[in-house]
């Protein structure tokens, strides 16, 4: 594959993803909530580790490349 089309793909998967949250920013809310990630607010500092959603992320990621490598 040409590298210039690898990254008009990768440029346009960008945007769709990019127009998702935009669109659905009010109903992905709970994403970063979950249970598992780490949050510390003090005074003067602030701390946040989203581990349950990185994980959550990987996992749907990792699905949706093995289906897209088992049908192409």
């Amino acid at each position: 594959m040409q590298t210039g089309k690898l990254i008009v793909i990768i440029g346009a998967v960008i945007v769709l993803i990019g127009l998702a949250v935009w669109l659905l920013g009010d109903k992905l809310n709970w994403f970063g909530h979950l249970p598992g990630d780490i949050r510390v607010e003090r005074e003067n500092f602030q701390f946040y580790m989203p581990i349950t959603s990185m994980i959550l992320l990987s996992i749907l990621l990792s699905l949706l490349l093995w289906v897209i490598r088992r049908f192409f």
